[in-house]
């Protein structure tokens, strides 16, 4: 199971979410995705706890908390949807 983490400051790292997280367990992996164009953080992460426990625990804790400046939206992550995404390519459209 990962955790989705919204509501994150740009300003954010990977080790202030491991930090935070780690207070209720054992951080195996932090995702933090980048704007392709920008380069700049996009507002929302993933983590991976090393049990179900702890993310569940992670989770009560922090979803609503204010943080950084920000109050911020922690739920079970939903697993990606093949085909969900933004557009495709000018090229596939037939005219």
């Amino acid at each position: 199971m990962s955790i989705y983490v919204g509501n994150l400051s740009y300003d954010v790292t990977q080790n202030d979410i491991s930090g935070i997280f780690a207070e209720h367990g054992t951080v195996k992996r932090v995702q933090l995705p980048t704007d392709r164009e920008t380069g700049r953080m996009r507002g929302f992460g993933f983590v991976e706890m090393a049990t179900d426990d702890e993310e569940t625990a992670a989770i009560a804790a922090l979803d609503g908390a204010e943080w950084m400046g920000r109050n911020l939206k922690v739920n079970k992550a939903k697993p990606r949807e093949e085909g969900s995404g933004g557009g495709g390519n000018k090229f596939s459209r037939r005219y």
